[in-house]
């Protein structure tokens, strides 16, 4: 009986889940108790183990709560949901059908990108190659929808293809709905290296410019994002502050103009659509 309840809440979490978060997270506490009443809240840690069916349960309920997370935008909630679908993930096979396991780590990806946290990306990234490759090979990591679109975006990041990341940001462009929530954090995450990177190519740059380099909605934000880094704004000119220039920096300037006029020339195709 309980397993039966159990399945019916995990369908409807899957297929009609509810609009808010609270009563998303109330039907999760109903799943997870129901988990518990069946010994299945956490994997088997001895040969007496639930049906393979059961724990496919427990582990469409924390896939369920880390995708709500997301939406909820709960960073934290989420990362707790990944800890608890580790295990499951290596006691049960890959999805049949649609895979929300390829999400899930995608997400966790994006997240650990957003976040600055490089190396723990490429530490996941390296597990999750081990991983296929101990299963025979069968994902083609960089191939797949969900994970290989953060991988493409921290490429894209490294090199300073910004106009890149910009594109992939866009509505239409990300793998579904939770990965886009992750836009607005990246917008800003860019939005800084860009404006590090004017700094170092260029003494100042028109306003106007400023506007579509930074992708910001009018010249107004574009002197409240100036007065946050300390620029200097005068007769429709933005003033950098200065920089000894020698030998290595020389190099990095030269790097970093190339970035901006790139992202520049993305900016104005943008406008010329528009």
């Amino acid at each position: 009986m309980a397993d039966r309840e159990l399945a019916q809440l995990v369908t409807r979490l899957k297929t009609n889940p509810p609009t808010s978060y609270p009563e998303t997270a109330a039907l999760l506490s109903r799943a997870k108790l129901l988990l518990l009443k069946l010994d299945a809240l956490t994997p088997p840690s001895s040969s007496s183990s639930p049906r393979p069916a059961l724990l496919a349960l427990a582990r469409d309920t924390y896939e369920q709560g880390a995708l709500a997370s997301i939406r909820a935008r709960d960073p934290a909630a989420f990362t707790r949901y990944v800890s608890q679908l580790r295990p499951f993930y290596e006691l049960l096979p890959a999805h049949e059908g649609e895979d929300e396991r390829n999400k899930i780590i995608g997400l966790y990806l994006l997240l650990l990108l957003t976040q600055g946290l490089y190396g723990e990306f490429h530490s996941e990234l390296e597990a999750l190659s081990m991983t296929t490759a101990a299963a025979g090979g069968g994902v083609d990591v960089e191939g797949d929808r969900y994970l290989g679109y953060p991988i493409r975006l921290e490429r894209w990041l490294m090199e300073g293809s910004y106009d890149r990341v910009w594109k992939a940001m866009k509505k239409g462009e990300v793998p579904c709905e939770e990965f886009g929530v992750f836009s607005e954090i990246l917008t800003s995450q860019i939005r800084s290296e860009i404006a590090s990177s004017s700094e170092r190519a260029y003494p100042s740059l028109p306003l106007s410019s400023t506007k579509s380099l930074l992708f910001l909605d009018s010249e107004g934000a574009v002197v409240e994002f100036a007065r946050s880094r300390g620029w200097t704004v005068k007769d429709g000119q933005i003033f950098f502050p200065s920089a000894q220039e020698t030998g290595e920096e020389e190099q990095e300037k030269e790097m970093s103009q190339m970035v901006i006029e790139n992202t520049l020339g993305y900016a104005r195709q943008l406008e010329t659509i528009v």
